[in-house]
């Protein structure tokens, strides 16, 4: 299918908003962790099954309608939660902790490659050498902009960034698999089948687990704040996107995140941007540009 550059444009505005709710995540998530000690795949539970109950409620009283999908597509859906994400909220947890934010971004900029490469095998979506060069730009600019060249943080282990790199594929995952589905249904619809399959896929993991609530008012309020501004808003409003994207658009699109990253960073805990930091936007943004723009083929003249 053909996409108009108009409608392509909108959809990569679409994603950068995106990115703008999903660069509070790995924020929202370092201030549970001060305040609560929970691990990895309990906060991945309740995050998704928070969200859920959210999604219910809000298509109950709404839109019920949205409540129906067809048979043969709840594989898909059932593989969208497990993998895009019940695993990814796993193993980006883990990664924050074991490598720290800037660095957990840098595995998660590996997304777009794992994206593009099954995009152009799968789904038949050209590697052109604009997606081949926005996609390096994309990857150099998010690590120059993580922060990783100026600064020796945290150390940075073998187990640590392999959890990172599989961690970024099921992240772009759900762009592969939202673009199956999403011609289909509601990206409510979507959403709230692929986090009751999550919250189901991580259940078995709780048994014997101690509840973490009640929890204190900060810390409960940060973790309403992870359900709707990164969760519902963020992968609501891709979901969206994919209408008018590519997949591997969409996914070089989203890497725009580590530029509000960087930026709430310095607002909210004093991050200083340093030279390489500033040079990293700038390649992230060159980036988002040169995937937006219309191929020549496109155009007449």
């Amino acid at each position: 299918m053909r996409i108009s550059p108009s409608t392509r444009i909108q959809g990569v505005l679409l994603v950068i908003l995106a990115t703008i709710f999903w660069s509070a995540s790995s924020l929202l998530i370092g201030l549970i962790y001060q305040e609560i000690n929970i691990p990895a795949v309990n906060l991945a539970f309740w995050r998704d099954l928070s969200t859920l109950s959210a999604l219910f409620l809000g298509i109950l009283i709404f839109r019920p309608r949205l409540f129906s999908v067809k048979r043969r597509d709840l594989p898909w859906l059932l593989a969208m939660g497990a993998i895009s994400i019940g695993l990814f909220h796993v193993l980006w947890n883990i990664t924050v902790v074991m490598l720290g934010a800037s660095i957990a971004t840098v595995m998660q900029s590996n997304a777009p490659i794992f994206v593009t490469i099954v995009a152009c095998l799968v789904l038949k979506e050209g590697l052109t050498s604009k997606k081949i060069l926005a996609v390096f730009l994309s990857v150099i600019g998010t690590i120059l902009c993580s922060g990783i060249i100026s600064s020796a943080g945290q150390p940075v282990t073998f187990s640590g960034i392999a959890i990172g790199v599989i961690g970024a594929c099921a992240y772009g995952s759900y762009t592969l698999f939202g673009k199956k589905l999403i011609g289909s249904y509601s990206p409510w619809t979507i959403m709230l089948y692929i986090f009751a399959f999550a919250a189901l896929v991580l259940l078995p993991f709780q048994i014997g687990k101690p509840s973490p609530w009640p929890v204190e008012p900060k810390a409960l309020a940060y973790f309403t704040g992870l359900i709707l501004i990164p969760t519902i808003g963020g992968f609501g409003i891709f979901t969206i996107a994919l209408h008018r994207l590519q997949a591997s658009v969409a996914s070089i699109s989203a890497t725009a995140e580590i530029i509000f990253a960087s930026i709430s960073a310095y607002i909210i805990l004093g991050e200083r941007l340093d030279f390489w930091q500033i040079l990293g936007a700038i390649f992230v943004i060159g980036g988002v540009i040169l995937i937006s723009l219309p191929n020549n083929k496109n155009r007449r003249g």
